[in-house]
């Protein structure tokens, strides 16, 4: 059984979670069709990290990341938020964890490693014009560039700083220890709890300034590139209130979600591939035990998304406050 739009996009019913009664959804599908699947002004908050371009393929269709040029990789990301724009409320964020790379060499394909299965890569995209062999891309600022051109406030550059990074094998310069975190707006003036973010702060980390450092996941979760809760935590509890809701459009493991769970946010995930999407909901399950963290400052209450039905549309119910 399937709903199918006026654009043809389908989605299968039974591969979603239960609206009525998760707060904690996983859908599978498009990060670019994000607006038919939630409603308008109804996230608060959005936390994620987006596909790296030419870093590595999932194996599916028309996945961003895997564009010829770096052109076609922005204007998908511009498409991905241009759509965010839309569903996030007027004093929302946005956050966006993202890591730079280098260009192939025109090395068009890459083996994969014992570590890393999914680097592996039948056919790589060619050197960007303008660029030149062993050349740092500086995605993470073409993306904050191009975001900001369309209109967004570009408010802050976090360095996640990587105290365990994974270790390279290049000789003639410094291994990669970093990623950036960019905090945008739709408006001058936006949500932002300055306390509960010094609420999250320890003596190693301090979240009220502009380089976090926090270690990479020891464990395996089963998805080739998951970032710590440490790392969503704060971002969530600066920009949201208990029970607002939360989206990644590209969801992965689930992590952000997990980490909206233990803070008694709801949330909404976007994710592409199956054998994701499936990882995801195992990890947010409902029989996983809800613990509030104590780097929560606010008192709202809990709330649940609602449904909000459109008798008259052929688009799935979405999720509204």
């Amino acid at each position: 059984m399937s709903n199918l739009n006026n654009k043809g996009f389908a989605l299968s019913v039974d591969k979603m979670s239960n609206p009525e009664c998760d707060p904690h959804r996983i859908i599978e599908g498009d990060a670019r069709n994000v607006e038919r699947f939630i409603a308008r002004g109804s996230v608060k908050c959005v936390v994620t990290s987006p596909p790296y371009w030419g870093l590595r393929s999932y194996g599916a269709v028309n996945e961003i990341g895997s564009e010829a040029t770096i052109d076609q990789y922005l204007e998908n990301i511009s498409r991905v938020f241009s759509a965010v724009w839309n569903v996030l409320a007027d004093d929302g964020t946005v956050w966006i964890i993202i890591g730079d790379s280098y260009t192939s060499g025109n090395r068009r394909y890459r083996h994969p490693d014992k570590k890393h299965i999914s680097r592996a890569m039948l056919t790589r995209p060619r050197t960007p014009s303008g660029l030149k062999r062993k050349d740092l891309i500086g995605l993470p600022w073409k993306v904050a560039f191009r975001l900001q051109a369309d209109g967004w406030f570009l408010r802050s550059d976090i360095i996640w700083h990587k105290s365990n990074p994974i270790p390279e094998s290049v000789k003639d310069r410094p291994h990669q220890s970093h990623e950036h975190i960019f905090l945008l707006s739709k408006s001058e003036r936006y949500q932002f709890n300055w306390a509960a973010l010094q609420e999250c702060e320890s003596e190693k980390v301090k979240f009220s300034r502009n380089v976090w450092t926090v270690s990479v996941n020891a464990g395996s979760t089963g998805h080739a590139a998951p970032f710590p809760l440490e790392l969503v935590k704060p971002c969530v509890v600066a920009s949201t209130d208990i029970g607002e809701l939360i989206l990644d459009p590209f969801a992965g493991s689930g992590s952000v979600g997990l980490a909206c769970k233990e803070l008694g946010r709801t949330f909404v995930g976007i994710e592409l591939l199956e054998e994701n999407v499936q990882l995801a909901r195992k990890r947010l399950a409902p029989s996983r035990v809800d613990m509030v963290s104590p780097c929560i400052t606010a008192s709202s209450p809990e709330s649940r998304p609602r449904l909000n039905e459109d008798k008259n549309s052929d688009v799935p119910s979405t999720l509204a406050y």
